[in-house]
Parts: structure tokens; sequence; C-alpha cells
């Protein structure tokens, strides 16, 4: 009979298994998959973002934009220096890049998995395939779990590490919130997190591939009339919408997703202003004065973006630049200036990176991440009504909360 079992050999069960197991706890992880950890296989489209390199809690907390306060004391346990001088001992060199991303040097997200794998059985814990269904609860204590297969496991504390609904072919199909439900805890709705849009305008299908980059990027409520978002990075169109980092960060600001209640609106120059912007686009008439109007603008726009923008200004590709009026260089400015998509929707949760929602955090003890509902049960990772921008921070939430998990239990 093991002691602790762990439910999900992911980033935050593995690191939560092994933790317990190395402070003499007998740690039985339960992982539905042949192979633990797939999710973190395919992070960081293969090279796995481990953590964002941020020194202060005030940061990360900063960075997580559903109940981020509530991670405080597992951030100041396990901070991203130590999930970097954790790999580093487990023999995983680690570099930093371009908004303090954290990557191995290898490039090799196997590294990231094989050092959490290394973690816990190294420790003492045992990785077994199952799929658990149920809990076993008795006087508001949990005792055991059971599997598919009939089989029960005894034990005397359970963590909860089985993740999401985001990438379900790896093994994220929102197990742990029926685990939860059992236990008699609420469960926040779920919708997608850090997930491409789609978009009413037909031209973002004719812009399909191109990235923007070093765009300004702003997200307004039509409903409520305000500002609810604001990046400065790269987007990319697709054949449905938008994607790219800023817009995945976007998404997590997109709440009671309507038809129609959000657009976005690009800055494709936001290094000036619309003063300055338009003197420059003056000057680019002035010189290319006896050009058809199509071909004036490679200086000012990527080769894929003119006919587009020539189609929304409403002049005739042909017509020459010298017979461009003021109004018409006025509207090519504002649409330099602000370039607007309707969005309608989130792609499916399917795609998402993450998953918004899961356990509620009134009912999960922040200092220890035990159950306040149940005894000896603990949660860690996405299943936890939790969610972060890109660039590391969710990682580092499974592994702050994985090891608040494994101490604590």
């Amino acid at each position: 009979m093991a002691k602790v079992i762990v439910i999900g050999g992911g980033a935050a069960g593995l690191l939560a298994a092994g933790t317990a197991a190395r402070r003499g706890e007998d740690v039985l992880v339960l992982e539905r998959n042949d192979r633990p950890a797939r999710k973190v296989m395919i992070t960081g489209k293969g090279r796995c973002n481990a953590t964002n390199h941020c020194t202060l809690v005030s940061d990360l907390v900063a960075n997580v934009p559903t109940n981020g306060r509530f991670l405080f004391s597992a951030f100041m346990r396990f901070m991203p220096n130590d999930v970097m001088e954790f790999f580093e001992n487990e023999g995983v060199p680690l570099k930093i890049e371009r908004g303090n991303r954290v990557f191995p040097v290898s490039d090799k997200a196997v590294d990231v998995v094989d050092a959490l794998v290394h973690w816990c059985t190294g420790g003492g814990a045992a990785i077994e395939k199952g799929r658990v269904t149920s809990l076993v609860i008795n006087d508001g204590h949990v005792t055991g779990v059971q599997t598919e297969d009939g089989a029960v496991y005894t034990c005397d504390r359970v963590i909860v590490a089985t993740g999401g609904l985001s990438y379900p072919l790896t093994g994220s199909t929102g197990d742990g919130y029926a685990l939860a439900k059992q236990a008699g805890h609420t469960i926040i709705e779920q919708h997608p997190a850090l997930v491409p849009l789609v978009c009413h305008e037909g031209f973002c299908a004719d812009l399909q591939g191109l990235t923007l980059k070093n765009i300004s990027m702003t997200v307004l409520d039509n409903e409520t009339y305000k500002e609810i978002y604001k990046d400065f990075g790269e987007l990319l169109f697709t054949h449905f919408g938008v994607s790219g980092p800023t817009v995945l960060s976007a998404s997590c600001h997109m709440k009671d997703m309507e038809k129609g209640r959000y657009s976005i609106h690009i800055d494709l120059k936001p290094a000036l202003s619309y003063e300055k912007l338009d003197e420059r686009v003056l000057r680019d008439f002035t010189e290319n004065s006896n050009k058809n109007f199509i071909n004036a603008l490679d200086s000012l726009l990527p080769k894929k973006l003119v006919p587009v923008m020539v189609r929304l200004v409403g002049v005739k590709p042909q017509t020459k630049v010298n017979q461009i009026t003021r109004e018409q260089r006025a509207k090519l400015v504002n649409l330099l200036k602000d370039l607007t998509v309707t969005v309608n929707a989130f792609r499916p949760i399917e795609e998402a990176v993450i998953t918004c929602g899961g356990v509620s955090i009134k009912e999960i003890d922040p200092k220890t991440m035990q159950s306040k509902l149940c005894e000896g049960l603990f949660f860690a990772g996405e299943v936890i009504d939790v969610d972060a921008y890109t660039g590391g921070f969710n990682l580092q939430i499974a592994f702050s909360t994985g090891h608040l998990a494994g101490e604590s239990v």
C-alpha cells in the first residue's frame, strides 16, 4: 500500500511525487498514458519553455490573470530560480531567451521530461499505468482510489494532478474535475485559454501565414466600451482569424465570449504618431507620384498585406499615386494605426495551450494545496482554476503547486 497516490504523471504530478518520495513517503503515480509527461513533450513547439526567469513573486503573480494571488505561497516556496536550479542539478543545462523564457540548451523537451521522471523514480516513487475513475472517501477523508479496470488502491493521501482539457490526445480530458466533484468541490466552468481566435473579416484568410512583428495590439470589449488588454509583439494571420503570442495572451482576458463582443485593434506602426506617419506616407507618395497605388506601398507594408490594404482604403489598385486624395491618404494612415479585426469565437478547447476554469481556489488551502472539504486530498497544476500568459508561466505554476503539494503530503 502506497501512503501517497499521485493521479497524473505530468509536470505537476512528477514533481510532486518526487518531492514527497524524497521526504520519506511511499509514493505511487498512476498515469493513464504509456509514457508520462506527454504534454510537456509538445510545449514550446517541442523545445519546452520550462519557466520564466522572473526574480520577483509580484512579477509572477502579475502574469497570472486568473487567481494569481492564490499562488503567492506556492511561488514563494518554489520560484523560477529554484526551477532552474532543479533542472541544472538533474543534468539539464538551461538558457534564457527573449522575454526571459527559459529553455533547455539542447532545445529538446525530452530532456526536461527525462529529468522529471528521474526526479520521481530516482527518489523512490513508482509509476504505473492506470486511469483513476473515482476516489475512495470515508468520513470526509480520502482512503484510496479506483481505476477504470476496477482495481482499488488504498492510501492516506491523494494528489490530483490530471491537467485540464487542452490537448486531449496527451491525456488531458478533464478526469480531475470529476474526481474533485466527487469530493464535493465546485468546478468553475472551463473554456479555452491561450487559444487562437476566429475572426469575422475575410481578409484574415487572404493573409494566412503572414506574421506581423513589432506591432502594438489593443483589445476592446465592445459591450462595455473598455480596453481590456494591450500588448506588443507578434501576431499571425490564419485561415480562420488570428493567432501568435499577443493573441494567445489576449484570449485570457476575453470572458463570456460572444460573437462580435471583442475587437482587436492592430497598430502596424507603433513607433510613429499619427502625424509622423502621415508625413512619412506623404513623403513616400511624393517620391512615387507616377506609380500605381498598389505599387507604392512596398516600403510601408509586407507584400502580402498590400492588396488587402488597397482594398480596405477603397482605391482602385491602378490609380496613380498623384490622384490619391487627402481623405484617401488619411484613411490609409488610419488603417496603418488601427487595422481592426472582430472576434467571433475561440478556436476549440482542443487547440488551446491551457484550460481556464477548474477546481475553485476558494476550496483549496493556498499554503498546502490541500482540499478544505476532504482531508488528505490535494491538487496541483492545471486542474486548479488558475491560468497564466505564455512565456513559461504555466509550467511554473505546475512546478510550484506540485512542489508545494509534494511537501505538504
